[in-house]
């Protein structure tokens, strides 16, 4: 199935129906009053997040969606049937704005959360509503009112908990490869990755956390050049990203700290607030070298980086360095988890 993550649609809720204007008509009563019913409700769009959908895909070809108008009134105080509304499924992550406005219209973040896009109209009032004792036949009705119209932008930014940032080929996919169950394409080549992958990764029974993977970062991003900047959305929702840098790359011309340098700027000029977020070192394939080449070459880098946090050191082919990382991880969230639990209730 096509990942898609983005989509425009537009929904328009039904009309609700008019009241009726009637008079009772009965053998032996010639005046027996008003007796029009109401309208009926107009149906509404309604969304929900369902946590078995990963693809904004059922909404690239299907864009426009229109509930019902409700029934209108009618005699012997019969009030309109009101219309059905139409419930749009998502998956959990799905953001959706207004066009036209720019306000954030739900942002469905939990399985079977529910919100409305556009509300249907109330039904009118029928002629009953209005008797009084000196207005013993009135003919008055209001009309229903108008179901909303909205154009709107869903996006779907996934959640976990920690994001896998780096260039081409530096081994992102074969690193979430070894830390779960998580399975995506692994080539030689730039660029393998083509969508996000997500992959839970378990410390023990009861302690896991869950980790994206999104096609590699290359200069230029933050303009349209490569494939990363379509899904750094999906890092949005993360606290933790890991920086993943291949120590030991096919072509000896390659700096490890330029590319590193220049992927930072390119996250900087994307969305300040992804920069910001907490990132660690992850110097991937270090299978490739010997361990004290590997670590001179760590120390180095470290050091024209100016870099003062986390460093690990990993071989995603063999899982050497793997576990201690998911360790650290789990510590890091269980921690922030904590503050703000103390946060919340202070």
């Amino acid at each position: 199935m096509k990942f898609i993550d983005e989509a425009h649609i537009e929904v328009h809720a039904g009309n609700g129906g008019k009241g009726a204007v009637s008079f009772r008509r009965e053998k032996f009563i010639p005046k027996g009053g008003p007796d029009g019913g109401d309208g009926g409700r107009g149906g509404s769009v309604l969304v929900v997040a369902d946590r078995n959908l990963n693809t904004l895909i059922d909404y690239r070809f299907e864009r426009i969606f229109r509930a019902r108008s409700g029934e209108g009134g009618r005699g012997a105080q019969c009030n309109g049937r009101g219309a059905d509304d139409i419930i749009l499924r998502v998956p959990v992550g799905t953001v959706i704005t207004d066009r036209e406005s720019g306000a954030v219209v739900a942002d469905l973040v939990a399985h079977d959360q529910e919100a409305v896009l556009a509300r249907g109209g109330r039904g009118g009032l029928g002629n009953v509503n209005f008797k009084s004792s000196v207005n013993r036949a009135p003919r008055q009705f209001t009309p229903g009112e108008p179901g909303e119209t909205k154009e709107l932008y869903m996006e779907l930014k996934v959640l976990a908990d920690v994001g896998l940032l780096g260039m081409p080929n530096a081994g992102k996919s074969s690193l979430i490869r070894a830390m779960s169950s998580a399975r995506p394409k692994v080539a030689d080549y730039p660029f393998t990755t083509l969508q996000p992958h997500l992959g839970v990764v378990r410390i023990d029974d009861n302690r896991s956390f869950v980790m994206a993977d999104i096609p590699g970062l290359i200069e230029g991003a933050a303009e349209g050049a490569g494939l990363g900047h379509q899904f750094l959305r999906h890092l949005r929702r993360t606290r933790l990203l890991l920086h993943v840098i291949d120590i030991a790359p096919f072509d000896e011309a390659n700096d490890p700290v330029v590319d590193a340098r220049a992927l930072v700027a390119e996250l900087k000029k994307y969305d300040t607030e992804l920069y910001t977020k907490p990132r660690w070192l992850v110097f991937n394939k270090s299978d490739l070298l010997d361990p004290v080449e590997c670590d001179k070459r760590v120390r180095a880098c470290v050091r024209r980086l100016r870099w003062k946090g986390p460093v690990f050191t990993t071989a995603a082919i063999d899982g050497s360095g793997c576990r201690d990382l998911g360790f650290a991880i789990m510590a890091h969230l269980e921690a922030n988890r904590a503050a703000e639990v103390v946060a919340e209730s202070a």
